[in-house]
């Protein structure tokens, strides 16, 4: 096992995300599984993405939690490692929230963060 996938295992899913996250699958019965990374974009630089992941490609990690698959593309690794991932519903609104231990700040929408350099 090399540094990368025990960086991979330290992403956690909650109950109430992969309770979501089976709600879509169960749609999708070819999907390989849940993808989830970041994309640049926003006034502080990432944003989540959290997809059906229609097949994996070779660089992808791939944990398995609780009958979920978490596909991580290589290039996303660094920016999500260890991160908590809940669904929260607040009022008329629902969402996937995120606890990353390497988010340096965040923008006032909320939509995007920064990471520290060195990451």
């Amino acid at each position: 096992m090399n540094d990368m996938d025990i960086e991979v295992m330290n992403i956690r899913i909650t109950p109430a995300a992969r309770q979501r996250m089976q709600s879509f699958l169960v749609n999708q019965p070819d999907a390989a599984g849940v993808r989830f990374g970041v994309r640049k974009t926003g006034c502080s630089g990432y944003a989540y993405t959290v997809d059906i992941a229609e097949h994996i490609e070779g660089s992808d990690r791939v944990i398995e939690q609780d009958g979920i698959k978490l596909v991580v593309d290589a290039s996303s690794l660094p920016f999500v490692a260890g991160t908590e991932i809940d669904f929260a519903r607040q009022g008329l609104n629902a969402a996937f929230v995120f606890r990353n231990p390497n988010v340096t700040g965040e923008c006032g929408c909320g939509e995007s963060f920064t990471i520290n350099p060195a990451a």
